[in-house]
């Protein structure tokens, strides 16, 4: 079923880089930015982290909790976290199930090749656990001005 705004985001539970675990539910009360993106160092991705992180007291300014969400592990978070100095934690969603309850698992199609992966995706979700918006046209270089505007 495709989210729409207004819906509730559906709650999650998932472990972060550092192995703890996040409850989407946890933080009712605040404007959280969960932004799904298909894998740690790779170009576009890298981009559009380095764009949140350089804009995260902006972010956190105007209330936001922020959430990067793959399907890396663990460890992979760790390194990239480290590797580019993020300072928002990353859910490492390896059994997809967060991807399926946001519906970001998808067929995708590159060079005529089909496949199954992540759909660059970000949910603003608002202080009550609803869908404040949904941004499917990621501008990896500007995404925080993209959730700011």
């Amino acid at each position: 079923m495709a989210l729409e705004i207004g819906m509730q985001a559906p709650d999650f539970e998932a472990k972060i880089q550092d192995g703890s675990t996040v409850k989407l539910s946890d933080y009712k009360g605040k404007k959280v930015v969960l932004y799904f993106y298909p894998k740690d160092n790779t170009p576009g991705c890298t981009t559009q982290a380095c764009n949140l992180r350089d804009n995260y007291d902006a972010l956190m300014d105007a209330g936001y909790v922020v959430f990067g969400i793959s399907t890396d592990s663990e460890k992979s978070h760790q390194k990239f976290i480290e590797k580019h100095e993020l300072p928002f934690p990353l859910i490492a969603d390896e059994d997809k199930k967060v991807h399926e309850l946001y519906n970001t698992w998808r067929e995708k199609k590159n060079y005529g090749r089909t496949y199954m992966g992540t759909v660059r995706t970000t949910f603003v979700i608002d202080e009550e656990g609803k869908i404040a918006e949904i941004i499917d046209k990621i501008k990896t270089k500007e995404h925080s001005n993209q959730i700011l505007k």
